[in-house]
Formats: structure tokens, C-alpha cells, sequence
């Protein structure tokens, strides 16, 4: 019998209210903690005792005594200069480590793979934190030390390898999944929107997701439905006083209405009730919400930019998001064509059968001993 596969993953992400880079984490994490090939040993860049992050992460995880010692500060500004300390001094010998989150460690012997979701630091500065800041330099150190990186589309691989001049062969595409979409009980949704027919734009409020010309566009359309709404829903991000603008000048900006934060029952309940999900993004890696729309029958419109294209699989209505005008037909297509509303769904819910955590957990593995094979 052959000797496990000893991996080391990074799960800081586990610590903290869960994010989409959390919903990886865990997914693939417990997928690999059951099978019996496979030895994981999990670490947390975070101040944290052990038995803080023992209870973050799935059962039959193992979690070393030292794990505690990774300072974030410390620990990255000392990364950003040397190759010390190589994670084995907290995990102890393994075969390959992995850093869902753009940060992977120097490592005595074991390969290196880093997930990198997309470069809005790059193309978006006044989005990027002081964090976010130091991934540039902490990539380019990875590549020098010849890791892999795990990028979640075709698109995201491409300006990986031409930002930072990353060899081909060791920037590998494996797409994210979603996790189911909770069972709400009928009509939820309707009274979070304060309305029984409203479109629905999901995510943190940053001018990536082009809210301004999405509410300028609904403004048109809401002129031929008087029973449509718009509901926003996320956490306030940079760029928020635009989104406020936008509405202001609204003629129906009584029927917009925006909610800020909410809880996951919440947001489940808007995405099963809505007419569509407009999702009218300028750039993303990948992009979850419209695969959690199509999965319970909620048609999309989507931004034709970015990894939207590859993940949506011809299954949204495709738009120019920098063009109210087409953002405006767009959104008539799907609410005022019954017909076309339900192709979209159709398509939608066979697109989602292309994604799921077993095959991206198989996959990474597969791109785990590629690592180990080139080290």
C-alpha cells in the first residue's frame, strides 16, 4: 500500500464569518479529510491557539501544536524577504502545501500551490487593502520558488501568467462549485424586496459590479412595469456614495430598495423569489451568485466581461456592461419575454451540473501531485 498524500492547507479562512474563499476552504477540506489516501494537516496564518482553529475546521483534520506562532504580520512582511520559516516548522514534514488565498508559504521541501481568485488589486487599487497590497510581491517570490497556482477560470490563468510572467505549464484551471441553496418558505423573498416582482443584484457594493448603470438601466425598464422593483443586496465597499447618486437621481427610486448585509437564509430567499438576478459585472474571476441563481431556476443577466463568460456557459443573458443601453434590453428580454425567461432557466439549471465540489476537490489533487511531480 502506498504511503498518503500529506497535504497542508491553509484554513484561515474558517476562522472568520464565512466568505466565498471560506466555502472553498471548508468544501474541500472535509472532501479530502475523508478519503483515506489523503493525511491533512491544516495551519492558520492568525493568531489563534490550536483549539481555536481544531474546532474551525472539519473532524479527522489534523492541526499542529504550533500553529499558533504564524503572526500575520510578522510572518508575510518576513515572506516578502526570505524563505523563512518554511511551513514545515509548524506542520512538520508534507508533500505539497495549499493557500486557497493568494499567500502560499516558502516550504523546506514540499511543493507549493497558491488559489488566485482574480487581480482586482492589480486592475482595481482603490479596492485593495493594505492586505491585498502585499500580494504582488508575495506572488512573485511564490513563482520564483516554482509553485503552481490553482486559478479558478481560463480567463483568471491568462493574466496570471501575463502579469507575472508565470510559466504555462504550472498556472492549472480548476473551477469552483456552490453549495446548495437553502430551502426558504414561499413568498421570503418578496417581503425582504417589499414587493412580489423585483430583480435582484447580490454582493459587496463596489464599483466593479457596475450598480450605477444597473440602477439607470432598471429606471427605464421600471417605466413599462409599475410592479418591478430593484433590490440590492451586500455589504457596503468602497464606492458606495456613487451607488447613492445613482438612486437619488432615480425617477422610481422608491422602488429600489437596498438592504445592505444579509444573513444566508436571507439572501437565499431574495435569490428564489426574484425575477432575475442582474448581474452586470465589469470584472470577475468567476463569479457564484448567477450559479446560485440558475440552480433554483432564477434567470440571469449577466456582464459579458471578465470569467462571466466561461461561467455562465451560454446560459445568461449576456450583456455590455459598460452600456446602459444594453443592460436596459437585456433586463427587458428576460422580464418581459416568458418564453425566453424560462430557456435561460433551462439552460441555467444544466450549466450548474458542470460544477461541483467532488470534481474541483478532485481536481486539485490531481493538480497536487503535478506540483509534487515538477518540484
Amino acid at each position: 500500500m502506498s504511503a498518503p498524500l500529506r497535504v497542508a492547507f491553509d484554513a484561515t479562512f474558517l476562522l472568520s464569518p464565512r466568505t466565498g474563499i471560506g466555502t472553498f476552504a471548508w468544501a474541500v477540506l472535509d472532501r479530502m479529510a475523508a478519503m483515506a489516501d489523503i493525511e491533512v494537516t491544516a495551519y492558520a496564518v492568525a493568531l489563534r491557539q490550536r483549539d481555536v482553529i481544531a474546532a474551525a475546521v472539519p473532524a479527522r483534520v489534523r492541526v499542529p501544536w504550533r500553529t499558533e506562532v504564524l503572526s500575520p504580520l510578522h510572518t508575510r512582511a518576513a515572506w516578502k524577504r526570505s524563505d523563512l520559516p518554511p511551513i514545515e516548522w509548524v506542520t512538520g514534514g508534507v508533500d505539497v502545501v495549499h493557500s486557497p488565498n493568494y499567500v502560499v508559504p516558502p516550504t523546506r521541501r514540499a511543493a507549493q500551490v497558491v488559489s488566485v481568485h482574480d487581480l482586482t488589486f492589480l486592475h482595481h487599487p482603490e479596492l485593495a487593502t493594505t492586505d491585498t497590497r502585499r500580494y504582488p510581491p508575495l506572488l512573485r517570490r511564490a513563482c520564483a520558488r516554482g509553485a503552481f497556482v490553482h486559478a479558478d477560470s481560463r480567463f483568471i490563468a491568462d493574466e496570471i501568467i501575463d502579469a507575472f510572467d508565470w510559466p504555462a505549464d504550472r498556472v492549472i484551471v480548476v473551477p469552483l462549485a456552490i453549495d446548495p441553496v437553502a430551502e426558504t418558505p414561499d413568498g421570503a423573498g418578496a417581503v425582504l424586496a417589499e414587493g412580489d416582482r423585483y430583480l435582484l443584484a447580490v454582493g459587496t457594493v463596489e464599483p466593479r459590479k457596475n450598480l450605477p448603470r444597473l440602477i439607470a438601466a432598471f429606471d427605464r425598464v421600471a417605466d413599462d412595469d409599475p410592479d418591478l422593483r430593484l433590490v440590492l443586496a451586500g455589504a457596503q465597499g468602497w464606492g458606495a456614495d456613487a451607488v447613492s447618486g445613482a438612486i437619488v437621481v432615480a425617477r422610481h427610486s422608491s422602488r429600489i430598495v437596498r438592504l445592505g448585509w444579509v444573513a444566508d437564509d436571507e439572501r437565499a430567499a431574495l435569490l428564489r423569489g426574484a425575477a432575475a438576478l442582474a448581474y452586470p459585472s465589469v470584472y470577475e474571476g468567476f463569479g457564484l451568485p448567477p450559479l446560485e441563481a440558475m440552480s433554483v431556476g432564477t434567470p440571469v443577466v449577466a456582464g459579458a466581461a471578465g470569467a462571466l463568460l466561461e461561467t455562465c456557459g451560454g446560459a445568461a443573458e449576456l450583456v455590455d456592461p459598460h452600456d446602459v443601453d444594453a443592460i436596459e434590453a437585456g433586463l427587458r428580454a428576460v422580464v418581459f419575454d416568458d418564453d425566453h425567461a424560462e430557456e435561460l432557466v433551462r439552460r441555467g439549471r444544466a450549466n450548474v451540473e458542470r460544477f461541483s465540489w467532488d470534481r474541483c476537490t478532485d481536481e486539485l489533487l490531481d493538480l497536487y501531485r503535478l506540483a509534487i511531480a515538477g518540484r
